[in-house]
């Protein structure tokens, strides 16, 4: 059986992520499900909308190294107290968090007053990647992402470059990008401190293990009305 990912309309849900020894899950009252019709291309980011929702005199700053990976997925370094308003724009349901750094207390108040689960992972920050993030980890983080009721949702790291980077890069690889274009989109951001470990371990990541996680998406998603994004696949001979 062949399954093939779509690259711009990605959207999964399956049943709660089992948890692993190196994540912690501070878990509040589940909000009900929402859906967004794909009104706009995703890199715009929602930016324009989210500056209508504001005053004029309000500053709006995005963690550093912010970006969007898809559809309800958002990528960063630590956010910071200063970041706070710009992170209640995006509706955050749920963050990926890839260091044992401790949140500020204006960031851990915006989670618990916006009722945002908060899985975290605990992945020292060295110089080799290889010898912190492991694949379970990144499967762990994956099982998170892929689930569309925890959409949308930040993952984020210290700098937001190389433990986020190799989870991002992990999960193109999941939606059957091109190699070379995972390492184009590693490298952009993590310019000027790119590693050859991080994009070692991208290149070794074997998706194989999750498709039958994968497998159960298809069959356990149930989407929210005629706008959801569901996976395609097709049996092969």
């Amino acid at each position: 059986m062949l399954i093939d990912l779509q690259r711009s309309r990605f959207g999964v849900a399956s049943l709660p992520p089992s948890e692993s020894p190196d994540m912690m899950v501070l878990q509040a009252p589940a909000a009900p499900p929402k859906e967004e019709a794909l009104s706009r291309p995703i890199l715009e980011r929602r930016v324009e909308a989210a500056a209508s929702a504001v005053s004029e005199d309000e500053v709006l700053v995005p963690p550093c190294n912010f970006g969007v990976v898809e559809h309800g997925i958002y990528r960063s370094g630590f956010p910071m107290p200063a970041n706070v308003r710009f992170l209640k724009t995006l509706s955050l349901r749920s963050i990926v968090c890839l260091c044992s750094e401790q949140y500020s207390e204006e960031v851990t108040e915006f989670a618990k007053s916006d009722r945002i689960r908060l899985f975290q992972f605990g992945v020292g920050g060295t110089r080799e990647t290889l010898s912190t993030v492991t694949n379970d980890i990144i499967t762990g983080a994956l099982a998170v992402i892929l689930d569309i009721r925890n959409h949308p949702i930040l993952i984020h790291c210290k700098r937001g470059k190389h433990r986020t980077g190799c989870l991002v890069g992990c999960f193109r690889k999941l939606q059957n990008w091109r190699i070379s274009s995972v390492h184009e989109e590693y490298l952009k951001f993590s310019n000027p401190k790119s590693r050859e470990s991080d994009m070692r371990f991208i290149e070794t990541f074997n998706v194989s293990c999750l498709m039958e996680c994968v497998v159960g998406i298809i069959y356990r998603y149930h989407g929210f009305g005629n706008q959801s994004r569901r996976l395609a696949y097709h049996k092969t001979q």
